[in-house]
């Protein structure tokens, strides 16, 4: 466990949900009061946000133990995060990661993996792992080949023949730096312009995934954000780290969101509260597959009745 506290301030949250472009009333220091039955009693911490923290301390354990080498050596291009939110994470809150050791597994296939637990007030607040490996370990199967220039398409519109809505970003560096100083990462280990240092971090473009989801539930749905909030239950991400780092300045990103019809297959641990399950996509303008993700939510009520019950 981390002996250092990790503390998040409400600049942090604005600093890191304005890059994201994430409306989400929950990040926002004067409407969280706006929505329905908010049992936080203030703003909280993004979930990707929190990624982005595991993923820069991650970074720093592999450098000390030198295992970069191992990834860059055995081809591992994907990194492979899978991550429980167990509760909301408050501002001014001291938080305390532990990183397990690194497992070296060989069968089937090379694989890095750390498991990662986040604590406040002695509480798990988020359950998770990192996997380092040769393919991606979620919706690898999904063949995106036969889809239309997306180029073509316009933004926030359902894409010809397929499940697939369509949200067009630009990313940039000021974007990229203000994300990762709002989730207590240094910003110059990815980006220095004196020495031509230009790394997108892994998480960045994913969390545009955030942003996307919400697009779709006010276009498609015209959902009510104040009424029927829905807060993240799991993130399970893979991001192709060769693609990353072609990503510059200003460069194109279409992000595909695909809802799957809700089944009492597909349900949150321990009740019966369906999940609502997005395959999400981030396809750089060649549609080169940056990132894949399943991102799980609960509707906020539906999780506090079930809470309610077990009293």
């Amino acid at each position: 466990m981390s002996e250092q506290p990790f503390i998040f301030n409400q600049i942090h949250i604005e600093a890191a949900r304005n890059a994201s472009d994430d409306f989400n009333l929950f990040h926002d220091k004067h409407k969280w009061l706006q929505i329905t039955h908010n049992p936080f009693k203030g703003p909280i911490v993004l979930g990707f946000q929190l990624n982005a923290m595991i993923e820069y301390q991650l970074r720093l354990y592999r450098e000390v133990h030198h295992e970069n080498r191992i990834i860059a050596e055995n081809g591992l291009r994907f990194s492979n995060y899978q991550i429980t939110f167990v509760n909301a994470v408050r501002p001014d809150r001291e938080l305390f990661l532990d990183i397990k050791k690194t497992l070296i597994k060989t069968i089937p296939d090379l694989t890095l993996s750390n498991r990662i637990t986040i604590k406040a007030n002695n509480k798990t607040v988020l359950l998770g792992s990192k996997k380092e490996t040769r393919k991606p370990l979620f919706l690898a199967n999904t063949d995106l080949s036969g889809l239309p220039d997306l180029n073509t398409l316009p933004d926030c519109s359902t894409i010809p023949d397929s499940p697939y809505f369509l949200k067009r970003k630009y990313v940039n560096n000021g974007n990229a730096k203000n994300f990762l100083s709002g989730s207590l990462a240094e910003q110059s280990d990815y980006f220095d312009e004196l020495d031509g240092l230009v790394e997108y971090p892994e998480i960045f473009p994913c969390s545009l995934a955030s942003g996307a989801l919400l697009e779709k539930a006010q276009v498609e749905d015209q959902h009510d954000f104040k009424r029927n909030p829905m807060v993240y239950t799991s993130h399970s991400l893979s991001v192709d780290r060769e693609h990353l780092r072609l990503l510059k300045n200003n460069h194109k990103l279409h992000i595909l969101v695909n809802q799957l019809p809700e089944s009492k297959s597909r349900t949150l641990i321990g009740t019966n509260i369906m999940l609502r399950v997005y395959e999400c996509y981030g396809l750089l303008e060649d549609a080169q597959v940056l990132f894949r993700a399943r991102l799980c939510l609960v509707p906020l009520e539906e999780l506090l009745n079930s809470l309610s019950r077990r009293k």
